[in-house]
């Protein structure tokens, strides 16, 4: 695969249904045991046993109390998890935790899940930083990316990328790729630039547009570790084969580079 280059000319343009059955003659007992409301159906009341939580597919839906719905890929030593509302995805390294559980972070440190033995599930966000219990809501399909990509694929996402980083900032933002793309590097390459475009997206979300004014192009190059530096106008995303996904920064760093 040759080395690719992509812009946009201008920013802008591009039941639940809980069936609840209700007995005709229903008694105090009987009372209580229904819930009150959805959170009580979905996640139980305070005094519910976790012992009761049916046991999670390797790949599996859950919908947390404070509305966030995500996938979680636990088929790879490095599990996976993507929100429905984003197009990112997740690497996470599991830790052990007291009482045998288990906290899942992100490339930064961060704390993003805590899974319970008994197979509670705990979500951290910047909303939620102390936790919102996370319910399962059944088996999904797999977040992994494919082995390889094609070059028109590849062009297709960089140009996506550039569209959606050209809307956040307000500018036009060019890709462009640094080395030849390889088959194997490919679908590193391309998801290397879909966490850029998201890292834009997130600060222009939060008001941070002003920090994207200067960036013209993104520079998308192979190696030793993941990274990404800014300068001159020029932010250099940096991704490392072999590694998978891991291989290239989250939007998350790529948010922490630009403000400095």
């Amino acid at each position: 695969m040759k080395s690719l280059s992509v812009e946009m000319s201008a920013p802008g343009g591009c039941a639940f249904v809980l069936a609840l059955a209700l007995a005709s003659i229903a008694g105090p007992v009987a009372a209580q045991a229904t819930p009150h409301n959805l959170r009580d159906a979905l996640f139980g009341s305070r005094g519910s046993a976790e012992s009761r939580k049916p046991i999670a597919p390797p790949v599996a839906r859950y919908v947390s109390e404070a509305g966030a719905t995500f996938v979680l890929d636990r088929q790879t030593p490095q599990p996976l998890l993507k929100f429905e509302n984003s197009s990112e995805v997740w690497v996470l390294s599991p830790h052990p935790a007291p009482r045998g559980d288990v906290i899942y972070k992100n490339e930064m440190g961060e704390s993003v899940l805590r899974a319970s033995k008994l197979g509670g599930m705990t979500l951290f966000t910047a909303e939620r930083p102390t936790g919102a219990a996370a319910a399962l809501a059944g088996r999904a399909s797999s977040i992994q990316p494919p082995a390889v990509i094609s070059v028109n694929a590849l062009f297709q996402r960089l140009l996506q990328a550039s569209a959606r980083a050209s809307r956040a900032a307000q500018r036009p933002v060019r890709f462009e790729t640094v080395q030849d793309a390889t088959p194997e590097t490919s679908v590193l390459v391309a998801d290397a630039a879909t966490v850029t475009a998201e890292a834009f997206e997130r600060m222009a979300r939060n008001g941070d547009r002003g920090l994207l004014s200067g960036i013209a192009r993104v520079l998308l190059a192979e190696g030793a570790k993941p990274g990404a530096v800014l300068k001159n106008g020029g932010l250099t995303v940096t991704y490392a084969p072999g590694r998978g996904l891991a291989g290239r920064p989250s939007s998350e760093r790529i948010i922490q580079v630009v403000d400095r």
